[in-house]
């Protein structure tokens, strides 16, 4: 997927915002809490850093061009160290799960305010 799709796709996704911190990080967020990062657009190679399962961390981290997000290994994210690394609608799959693992991690409150399932 490129740069824009990825963007266009994360801010899809129920409920979610985005800011722009960490010289030019584009921070996805559902109720305040980050499920993914993308690296600023200028930047090359451009970087997709996500949350995934334990055992997805597990797996996908053997893979080429795959590796423990900086930072943010020990809450199970990886990053890709480039775009295509995934066809589109594995990756929309991935990204899908992100949200929904830090959604799942808010308070019913919360997720009921963000009109999200509990």
């Amino acid at each position: 997927m490129r740069y824009a799709e990825i963007e266009r796709f994360c801010l899809s996704l129920p409920a979610t915002s985005s800011v722009v911190q960490w010289g030019g990080v584009h921070v996805f967020k559902v109720g305040g809490k980050m499920f993914a990062l993308l690296s600023p657009m200028e930047e090359r190679p451009q970087t997709l850093a996500f949350k995934v399962s334990d055992d997805s961390f597990h797996i996908l981290t053997q893979q080429d061009g795959i590796a423990p997000a900086p930072y943010l290994a020990k809450s199970h994210w990886i990053q890709l160290d480039k775009l295509d690394l995934m066809g589109a609608k594995e990756l929309k799959a991935y990204l899908t799960r992100a949200h929904g693992l830090i959604a799942a991690g808010l308070s019913k409150k919360k997720r009921a305010e963000l009109g999200l399932a509990l």
